[in-house]
């Protein structure tokens, strides 16, 4: 083993490997140490106007680039040129689309980092962990906007062939580190701030991603009963006492 290939496989083997451990057990520990603070601390009975703007572009960007991650990551190449979409056809959709809902991302994160910043209210609830996440969050979202802009849509950089491979490989337990050590700077650090955001995920606010109230499609409605004897039916099961 060579010694440049001892850091690429600490940080494109090893590091992805104890992210994804204390990812998953630190997700089991919050839940059973924490399930009050299961939840995203929301701040809006402090300022509601910038929330209202900023939250809604922000989840809808963060909901396009997730699914355009999935798309990118989870399809090999062969996949939709076997379906009849051409390099250029993708990647055309890739920017259009990416770029919109990356737009939407920042311009959303960019309001309620505002939002925080400026009302000190808000300020005063934010935490040093929610401080670490806005600035990896910020990092990993600028990183990946830079990879597209630089190296996909200006430059030659096919993350098909590259990142996207070793993704799909580490599932398998087999990823190749000198994938990752070819690929361009930014999307080297796209990944790496990436890593460093699930890493700190089970600690921070982000934990709301998995508390999605489904329960409410299913729950009973909620009964109002008059409080005037005259109008309120008797109760089924009981009798009054006489006396």
């Amino acid at each position: 083993m060579s010694p440049d290939s001892v850091p690429a496989i600490l940080l494109w083997i090893v590091y992805p490997y104890m992210v994804l451990a204390v990812f998953v057990l630190g997700h089991v520990w919050r839940f059973r140490t924490d399930r009050f603070g299961w939840t995203s601390r929301s701040s809006q009975i402090y300022e509601s106007k910038l929330l209202s703007i900023g939250s809604p572009l922000f989840h809808y960007g963060i909901i396009g680039i997730f699914v355009g991650h999935v798309v990118g990551l989870g399809i090999p190449k062969s996949w939709t040129d076997a379906v009849g979409i051409t390099n250029h056809m993708y990647h055309l959709m890739a920017v259009t689309i990416g770029l919109a809902a990356a737009a939407a991302c920042v311009g959303g994160l960019a309001i309620l980092l505002y939002r925080r910043r400026t009302n000190s209210r808000v300020f005063g609830a934010t935490t040093a962990g929610d401080k670490l996440m806005f600035a990896l969050l910020a990092m990993t979202i600028l990183c990946g906007v830079l990879a597209t802009l630089v190296h996909s849509t200006f430059g030659v950089y096919d993350y098909r062939e590259g990142v996207s491979i070793w993704f799909r490989d580490f599932w398998t337990l087999r990823p190749q580190a000198e994938l990752m050590t070819a690929a361009p700077i930014f999307f080297q650090l796209h990944v790496l701030s990436a890593l460093t955001l699930f890493a700190i995920w089970p600690f921070t606010r982000l934990v709301h991603v998995f508390a999605a109230p489904i329960g409410y499609l299913t729950r009973p409605y909620i009964v109002y009963r008059s409080k005037d004897p005259a109008k309120e039916a008797e109760r089924r099961g009981w009798e009054k006492i006489r006396f």
